[in-house]
């Protein structure tokens, strides 16, 4: 299945909790927590760009699967990471302390991000 589309997000669990475990101010929170981001999503073999509109911040990443990159976290910080594709639907990293996955199903992306036993979930859907 390819990734290909933009996705408007429809509903985030444990933004809050995950945010304070990943250092955010409290006002750094409560300002991103009503954005309502848009993913861009280009893919090309096991290649992906992806760009995150919110708000008024831009992020985009690019990476091929399987290969060493740099992405940019939420928080803008840039890390190195391999991202693999679990089947065709999802796609899986882990970088520094946080186990990040993405699954595709139908128009409907899961995206997951694990740090610390708190579970923080968005489900986007294809627009």
């Amino acid at each position: 299945m390819n990734f290909s589309g933009k996705y408007q997000l429809q509903s985030q669990e444990n933004l809050e909790p995950f945010m304070k475990a990943m250092g955010l101010s409290e006002d750094l929170i409560q300002k991103g927590k009503d954005l309502k981001g848009v993913s861009e999503i280009a893919q090309n073999g096991k290649h992906f760009k992806i760009t995150l509109s919110t708000g008024p911040k831009v992020t985009k990443n690019e990476f091929t699967l399987g290969q060493e990159c740099e992405i940019e976290t939420m928080t803008g910080e840039k890390v190195k990471a391999v991202i693999n594709m679990e089947g065709e639907i999802k796609l899986v990293t882990t970088f520094k302390t946080i186990e990040f996955m993405a699954k595709l199903n139908g128009d409907t992306l899961t995206r997951t991000m694990t740090l610390g036993g708190i579970v923080f979930k968005r489900i986007n859907k294809r627009i």
